[in-house]
């Protein structure tokens, strides 16, 4: 487990409310971050990271330490995001902002013409994704997660994780093949 956190997460554990709360301070914005990529809505987002933190206080005390904390509460979070996107019978948002899409500080205007379309065609692609796909993607290219932690996240085998993220990976490249000048 990070050392930054396993001192708080021991004292958390032991019932310490303010140790909790240096934990839900330093992984707030983070999980912040994931929950809006997997539900592109703002709002959603916040729900997620405030079930996650409740979740993650109720089951503290199961929590073994045989992972990271951050990634325990990536998983819950995750998991809370799915259960949502579920429940309410819907996809996901489109909610890559443009500045993760491209990387080009200050680009010129016919860049800033075709990054904005192929932000157009990544937001559209992921917002036809399953929520599986969808989450599975964004954990591996934008969270960095093993397959291993996504199908632990996902509560899915290590292959079906790979399945997952392959064929998220498939359906952009297809997406994207036209601007590219590629074939599919």
């Amino acid at each position: 487990m990070e050392g930054s956190s396993a001192a708080a997460v021991a004292r958390a554990k032991r019932g310490d409310r303010e140790a909790f709360r240096e934990l839900v301070e330093r992984h707030s914005h983070h999980l912040f971050r994931l929950a809006w990529r997997l539900t592109g809505n703002e709002s959603d987002a916040e729900d997620v990271v405030q079930e996650t933190f409740w979740k993650a206080w109720k089951q503290l005390p199961g929590f073994e330490g045989r992972s990271e904390f951050s990634s325990w509460l990536h998983r819950i979070a995750a998991n809370c995001a799915l259960d949502l996107l579920r429940a309410r019978g819907r996809r996901p948002e489109a909610a890559l902002p443009e500045e993760e899409i491209h990387a080009a500080p200050e680009p010129g205007p016919e860049r800033r013409l075709e990054s904005a379309e192929v932000s157009r065609t990544i937001a559209a692609e992921l917002d036809g994704m399953t929520a599986m796909e969808r989450t599975a993607f964004v954990l591996r290219h934008f969270e960095g997660r093993s397959i291993e932690e996504i199908g632990q996240a996902l509560g899915v085998r290590q292959e079906a994780a790979k399945q997952s993220v392959f064929r998220a990976v498939a359906k952009l490249r297809r997406a994207l093949a036209p601007a590219a000048g590629m074939s599919s």
